[in-house]
């Protein structure tokens, strides 16, 4: 019985030596002749290293874990194309892309749209597919075509049928599409990721996977399995969480020391009450680090507001005692700029009724999608609308002009906060991680929060 092993979205797991190396060791404990290792997206980047490396450094555990087959994720383009045809051409697995053109609308170069290897006396199809709102997402991949996911899984559903498969997976980073690609195509699993959330469940018998994010959790999927509980079902799968893995030696070692290496070491601030950033925390609505980011943007260009993506924020151990650069720049791993956009009041009202997941499509229904400085908003989440909004202590007027410091990413997707967008650019600031090291020098991190943003239920709107 074919099996499969999947990660996904692993991002910032190579700053941790000890624990990429223990998804590795796990990988590896769990790979045999009847097994295929499977990535869907975003193993190369955001991260420390990654920034650091431009997403080479995921070459080292591509051959550690021996990786068979990957599609790719929006943050894999997080250093342009080049780049990225670069780690395609030197790692070992097969990238598999039914719906990433390159800039000329060809098929991007060392890709295939779909793959068939024969694990354990059958033939595995395997198809990949990625968010065809990638430019949007990642403005690094503005000049790659993305094309229609679901027809693309058709087309090479055909291919496959045709090649005379015994089963067919698809690698996806679609995130929340899966589920309308289980209710369109008849294969046997989808490995998906994209969303950080974990999930293992059907969908009109197809089983539906997510590991979450940064290494912590590997699904083991026999394909060809029933487990009773649907008639229908195909394949199971079991979970397996990284923590207690043995550790792969040769991978940790090759990791440790490299962001130590970079010179990102300086002491910046310390840190007296941890602050978290789990996904729990950072998307649960106001946190001391999303303040503490969204003070930094607004101190930097002198506005009237801060405003910080939820999403933005990456995951990881909480700042405690001493914090270096390193730690700033895993906060926020992005090479790009704080910027001053201006907005009329009745834009500013808009942008936030967008931080509420209610009105923007991404993530969990119930995830807060942005972090605010130099505004007191109380937000209804039963009547899903903002019942009071105030800037510098005054009700915000919808004639007004606002000045609002946020990172440049939010003027070219419409993915998050789409009200946002080039119009409204009125200057452009330092780099992200700069400005919050900046800030960290000048004021330190007191990792409070202070009731900026209240979230109440069965409250009158005011708009």
């Amino acid at each position: 019985m074919p099996r499969l092993l999947h990660y996904s979205d692993i991002e910032n797991v190579y700053d941790d030596p000890v624990r990429a190396g223990r998804l590795a060791g796990l990988v590896r404990a769990l790979d045999g002749d009847d097994a295929l290792v499977c990535g869907t997206g975003d193993t190369t980047a955001p991260g420390v290293l990654s920034l650091i490396e431009r997403g080479r450094q995921s070459l080292d555990f591509f051959a550690a874990v021996g990786a068979d087959v990957d599609t790719f994720g929006n943050h894999d383009f997080d250093y342009g194309p080049a780049a990225t045809r670069g780690i395609v051409a030197d790692s070992p697995q097969t990238w598999v892309s039914a719906n990433v053109r390159d800039e000329d609308g060809r098929q991007f170069p060392g890709t295939v749209p779909h793959v068939v290897r024969e694990v354990d006396g059958t033939r595995v199809g395997l198809v990949g597919v990625t968010d065809p709102a990638t430019p949007s997402l990642n403005p690094m991949a503005a000049d790659l075509t993305f094309t229609d996911p679901y027809e693309a899984v058709e087309t090479e559903l055909e291919a496959l049928r045709a090649a005379g498969v015994d089963h067919v997976v698809v690698l996806s980073h679609l995130g929340g599409g899966d589920d309308e690609l289980a209710r369109r195509v008849d294969v046997d699993a989808i490995l998906g990721g994209h969303v950080h959330a974990e999930r293992r469940e059907y969908v009109d018998g197809t089983l539906l996977l997510r590991p979450g994010a940064n290494g912590h959790v590997v699904f083991e999927v026999e394909l060809g399995a029933d487990d009773g509980a649907d008639s229908r079902a195909r394949a199971t799968a079991t979970r397996h969480e990284t923590a207690d893995a043995p550790v792969h030696e040769a991978l940790s070692e090759r990791l440790r020391g490299r962001v130590d290496d970079a010179g990102l070491d300086e002491v910046v601030a310390v840190v007296e009450e941890p602050m978290d950033r789990s996904e729990e925390t950072v998307f649960g609505g106001e946190c001391a680090v999303g303040n503490f980011v969204a003070d930094a943007y607004r101190w930097s260009m002198d506005a009237d507001v801060g405003l910080q993506n939820s999403g933005g924020i990456r995951n990881g151990p909480p700042l405690d005692g001493e914090v270096t650069i390193a730690d700033l720049v895993s906060v926020i791993p992005f090479e790009e700029r704080v910027v001053l956009a201006e907005l009329t009041g009745e834009e500013l009202r808009a942008v936030l009724r967008e931080c509420a997941a209610a009105t923007v499509d991404f993530g969990e229904p119930d995830w807060w999608q942005g972090h605010l400085s130099g505004v007191e908003l109380v937000w209804d989440d039963d009547r899903e609308a903002v019942v009071s909004a105030r800037v510098g202590g005054s009700p915000i007027d919808p004639g007004a002009t606002y000045s609002v410091a946020t990172a440049d990413y939010l003027l070219h997707s419409d993915h998050e906060f789409p009200t946002i967008d080039a119009r409204h650019r009125a200057a452009e600031g330092r780099i992200q991680h700069e400005v919050l090291a900046d800030y960290a020098r000048e004021f330190g991190l007191d990792g409070g929060v202070d009731g900026r943003i209240r979230r109440v239920s069965g409250c009158a709107a005011d708009d």
